[in-house]
């Protein structure tokens, strides 16, 4: 397992285990994918307050911390706030006011039952954020020693930056969709100066902002295309990208899933790969790819297989 220092201190695996979807296992099998997580040598772990339904996973999460207390220092533990949901889960507002921010930060601590967040993210962004009230949030948990580091997710380069402008501390984390099935992190600077399809700049060249800035990545949803419409591995409508990951990934004792996570470690930025996977097969599949480097061309032949032409 490749691991990235992201902040002081915060030693991290380049995988993180996204655990969205644990609502939805028992018990004994969610104890099994998270030993499974750090046998593999993963040990960041990611949730948000929305997760599940109203904390649902974290009250899970901080359920198994209190069956097995050993694991909690062997875990950088990350969540998210900031998104407004009704009862049946639709989001109908963003919240980065401080209070909100606060007793926010509180519930998921006491849901987790843990003292202290490693992380903690803004999940999307608030456009009726003010940048200096959010800092004073930031303060007072730090301060209080109720989250180590944080981080933003789902920001373009301008309101990460408006937002540092007023925050002290390095927001060194971005949260955002990549994958081979959803590129267009890339898409845009790998068009410059023509009209070809993805040569509009829909991402604000955040992926180029983050590298100046030393900003680490966070890809979620890797294995889905489009927003979240779902897995592209096995799909139909993607037979010939699943076909070519299946080639790639075997030339390197990888299957398609493994070759998924390989494609986007390979690129320099260091990003790191966010899985939702429940099934402890599939994340040991998905952990070896990061540890392979796949050559240039077969990144590049990955990334044209979906009709996406090169100038």
């Amino acid at each position: 397992m490749r691991y990235l220092d992201i902040y002081p201190q915060l030693h991290t695996s380049q995988l993180i285990l996204g655990l969205m979807r644990i609502n939805k296992l028992t018990a004994p099998a969610l104890d099994t994918l998270i030993q499974t997580a750090l046998d593999l040598g993963i040990n960041y772990f990611d949730l948000a307050d929305i997760y599940g339904g109203r904390g649902r996973c974290e009250t899970l999460f901080g359920e198994l911390l209190k069956r097995q207390p050993g694991l909690r220092n062997k875990m950088v533990i990350q969540s998210k706030c900031g998104i407004v949901q009704d009862d049946d889960r639709r989001n109908i507002a963003f919240n980065f006011a401080k209070d909100y921010i606060l007793q926010s930060t509180d519930d998921i601590l006491q849901r987790l039952g843990i003292d202290q967040l490693d992380v903690l993210l803004l999940h999307r962004p608030d456009t009726l954020m003010e940048p200096d009230e959010i800092a004073e949030a930031f303060n007072r948990l730090e301060a209080a020693g109720k989250v180590r580091y944080f981080g933003v997710s789902n920001f373009n380069r301008g309101t990460h930056e408006l937002l540092q402008s007023a925050v002290k501390q390095p927001l060194k984390v971005n949260q955002l969709q990549f994958g081979p099935a959803f590129a267009s992190l890339v898409d845009h600077s790998l068009r410059t100066n023509t009209h070809l399809t993805g040569s509009p700049d829909r991402d604000g060249e955040v992926l180029d902002y983050c590298r100046l800035h030393g900003i680490t990545i966070q890809a979620w949803s890797p294995f889905q295309y489009g927003q979240i419409a779902g897995p592209f591995l096995n799909n139909p409508k993607f037979k010939e990208l699943s076909d070519v990951l299946a080639e790639v990934g075997a030339s390197h004792g990888l299957t398609a899933t493994g070759a998924v996570s390989a494609w986007i470690t390979r690129h320099p930025a260091r990003i790191q790969t966010v899985t939702g996977t429940t099934n402890p097969a599939r994340l040991t599949e998905i952990a070896a790819g990061i540890d392979v480097n796949i050559s240039r061309e077969e990144w590049y032949r990955i990334y044209t297989t979906l009709d996406r032409d090169l100038p």
